[in-house]
Order: C-alpha cells, then sequence, then structure tokens
C-alpha cells in the first residue's frame, strides 16, 4: 500500500459524540499510520438509525439519503504524487459503525429497487436542493482495512505484538447480513485474521455473529441480559482475555451492561470490549508502551481507552509484562 487512500468518512452519532467516542478517537489514531485519509462528510446527519426505519421507512430512508446526497457532490483537493492539487470526487463513503453500514445500504438497495420509492425521496431531497444519483459506494471501516490497507501491511506496521493475547472476535450481526460481502457470513474469519495478524490468539467463539440485543435493552432490558450474557459466557469459557467488536451498539452493550448482567446471572464476568482500532493502536503505535520503564504504565488517554467502562488495564497489563520479560530475558 503505497500513499494516502482518501474516503468520505461518515463517523455516525456514537463515535463521534455519543457512547462510542473512545472509538472515534482510536480510529484519528491509527488512520494515519494504515494509510488511510478519512475526509469526514461536512453537514452530515444521523443515518436514520434502525429503529426508527422500522416505524417511519420514508422519513427514515429521506434522513439516510440526504447523506448519499451530500456524498456524491462532494469534491475534495488533494496533493498527488508530484505534490499538485488535484481534485477528487466519487469517493467511498466509509463509516466505522455497523448499523449506520446497514442503514445506509438499506437505503441503496431500497432506493434502487423501487422507482416509486425513490421518486417519494427525490422529492424530499429536491425541497433542500440536494440530488440523489444512485452512485455512493457505502463500506464499513473495517471493511476497508481488512480489503484495502490489508493484513501484510498491518503485520509490517506492528511493533508491539500482542504476545499470545486471547481475544474473542465478535462481529455482530449487521456486518455480514442480509447481504453478504466479504467474508462468510455463517462463519466469519476476517477479524480473528486480523487478531493473529497482531500477534494475539483468536479464541474459538460460537456466538460471534450473533445479536447483542442492539437497542432492545430499552423497552427489553431483561431479555437483552440474555443475548449479552450468552455472548459474554462463550467468551470467558473459551479462555478470551477481553472481546473485540466493530459496532459501537455492541461495545456498548457488552461493555456497560456487563455489571448488571452480573447481577441478573450471579457471573463475575471482567471482560474489557476494546474496539478493533484500539487494538490495531495497541499493536502499531509505539509509544504505548515504553518499554524501559520497569513498572506497567497507564496510558488510558490513548485510543480513547479511558472511555471504556470494564477497564482494560488487565489487556495492557499483560501486553506490557510480556514485553517486559521478553525485554529482561534479551
Amino acid at each position: 500500500m503505497k500513499g494516502f487512500s482518501y474516503f468520505l468518512y461518515f463517523p455516525g452519532c456514537s463515535s463521534a459524540e455519543g457512547t462510542a467516542v473512545g472509538y472515534g478517537q482510536s480510529i484519528k489514531e491509527v488512520s494515519g499510520p494504515l494509510g488511510l485519509a478519512l475526509v469526514e462528510l461536512e453537514d452530515w446527519n444521523c443515518c436514520g438509525s434502525t429503529p426508527y426505519g422500522s416505524t417511519r421507512e420514508l422519513e427514515s430512508l429521506c434522513i439516510a439519503a440526504r447523506n448519499l446526497a451530500l456524498a456524491e457532490k462532494t469534491k475534495i483537493t488533494v496533493l498527488d504524487e508530484d505534490s499538485k492539487p488535484v481534485e477528487k470526487n466519487g469517493l467511498d463513503l466509509v463509516t466505522p459503525c455497523s448499523s449506520c453500514y446497514t442503514t445506509l445500504k438499506r437505503a441503496v438497495s431500497l432506493m434502487r429497487d423501487y422507482p416509486d420509492l425513490k421518486h417519494k425521496v427525490d422529492e424530499c431531497l429536491a425541497a433542500a436542493g440536494l440530488e440523489y444519483k444512485g452512485k455512493v459506494k457505502v463500506r464499513h471501516l473495517f471493511e476497508v482495512v481488512y480489503n484495502d490497507v490489508g493484513l501484510e501491511f498491518i503485520k509490517s506496521k506492528v511493533v508491539n505484538p500482542l504476545n499470545g493475547l486471547k481475544v474473542a472476535a465478535y462481529y455482530g450481526c449487521q456486518l455480514l447480513r442480509p447481504e453478504a460481502s466479504f467474508d462468510n457470513p455463517r462463519n466469519p474469519q476476517s477479524l480473528g485474521q486480523l487478531i493473529t495478524t497482531l500477534g494475539g490468539e483468536s479464541v474459538p467463539f460460537h456466538q460471534k455473529d450473533r445479536c447483542c440485543g442492539s437497542s432492545l435493552v430499552i423497552p427489553e432490558l431483561d431479555l437483552a441480559l440474555g443475548l449479552i450474557h450468552e455472548i459474554l459466557e462463550s467468551a470467558a469459557s473459551n479462555g478470551a482475555q477481553c472481546i473485540v467488536t466493530l459496532c459501537p451498539l455492541c461495545q456498548t452493550n457488552l461493555d456497560a451492561y456487563q455489571s448488571l448482567v452480573n447481577s441478573k446471572f450471579k457471573t463475575k464476568y471482567n471482560l474489557p470490549v476494546l474496539f478493533f482500532t484500539q487494538l490495531i493502536g495497541l499493536a502499531i503505535i509505539p509509544k504505548v508502551f515504553p518499554i524501559h520503564i520497569p513498572k506497567y504504565p497507564i496510558v488510558p488517554e490513548y485510543l480513547g481507552l479511558h472511555t471504556n467502562i470494564v477497564s482494560p488495564n488487565p489487556v495492557l497489563e499483560h501486553l506490557f509484562m510480556t514485553r517486559f520479560y521478553a525485554a529482561q530475558r534479551s
């Protein structure tokens, strides 16, 4: 991978200012080393969200389409290999949120397959001086990292190997369904391959593509806690030291509601739940673990780790101590 690859960036509400601000921070810190230039879409709005789409389909579709129309007309100026300014348009729209990804992709599909519905959306967009021609490609950030950046390039950037850290790779239910894309929707392997590339161990995890309950935690808390419990039990019983995910809603449920699961089911889970970009950052950013300090340095500000509710310190301790003892032996 040479130079920077440019994308329009749709952060979504969670990673911009919501419960997943740590996700947004870690994305900013690792995108440069990975060669990704993520240009935030100007004046973006909420994607319309999955629950809203099930109750107010047309309104939700218009909200999503506004973002697609903005992306379609966006032009950016970048420097080419000769440092000359060139104008780029037609960039892929990338989001780190699986719910945003599903909602925006669904909007693209509905407007492509149902002309009458698209006509109604066009009328709404026209009132705002916008137009959507169906030319925007929506992609999930993880897929971009996996396919465009590539595991080989990521491996070349690793300076802090995960040293056998046992990780449960949690995809959630929206990245690979309903439309199969870059991985097997029934038995995905890509996130596990990334963990291995970073020096970790991807543990067997039968709940890796199951639903976490998402927004059901609001109207149906007990049902959602049952789903979260099954996921945590599957990870813990297979020896995972942490769970890694690529969805802000999944991370919130598994992280923020872990203590409620412990109370309800009389369990003692203490599993840090990291975003995949946080895990990448731990492996590729040199300054995170200064090996010369013979005591674990707490640096939670890096990669937004200070925003995690279940402390990531056990993960950081494992990474530091394995490196420290390796240095001592050498």
